[in-house]
């Protein structure tokens, strides 16, 4: 007998496929619209940076939900949020590396949400789709964007 999987609710699942077509955006400026590359390249990067400024802000959430959070995690859970800004201050102008760099940490952070603790069971099956649509969005526009 094999066990239900609890679906993912609709409106998050909608709402989080929806959110992986902005790193789709530069590998099809790229192929449609060259001119466009450099612009788009900066705003996939600079939505990257959100993305993981989100997530973090997720971890924040649900850390707070103990009535004594863990200060660690707490601590932990503004690293996306930084490691974007670092990315998009430090490597300002080296696309290619920003857009790299910005999907490590995305895989980071999906590993840290993958292992976490008091999430729904349907959440790290989620997590990983739209993990691997960004970063695969930002990769493959990474490598086809002029350094």
């Amino acid at each position: 007998m094999t066990e239900r999987m609890d679906p993912t609710p609709r409106a998050v699942l909608a709402y989080g496929v929806l959110g992986i077509i902005p790193f789709w955006s530069l590998p099809a400026a790229i192929r449609l619209a060259p001119v466009w590359a450099g612009f788009t390249a900066a705003g996939v990067a600079a939505y990257a940076a959100l993305i993981l400024s989100f997530l973090g802000g997720a971890r924040w959430g649900l850390a707070l939900q103990d009535a004594s959070p863990n200060p660690v995690v707490v601590g932990l859970a503004m690293t996306p949020t930084l490691a974007g800004l670092a990315v998009l201050v430090f490597a300002q102008g080296e696309m290619r590396l920003q857009l790299l760099a910005l999907a490590a940490a995305l895989m980071l952070s999906w590993a840290w949400d993958f292992s976490a603790k008091g999430l729904p069971p349907w959440y790290a099956r989620l997590r990983t789709g739209l993990t691997l649509g960004g970063v695969g969005g930002s990769c493959l526009g990474a490598l086809q964007v002029a350094k």
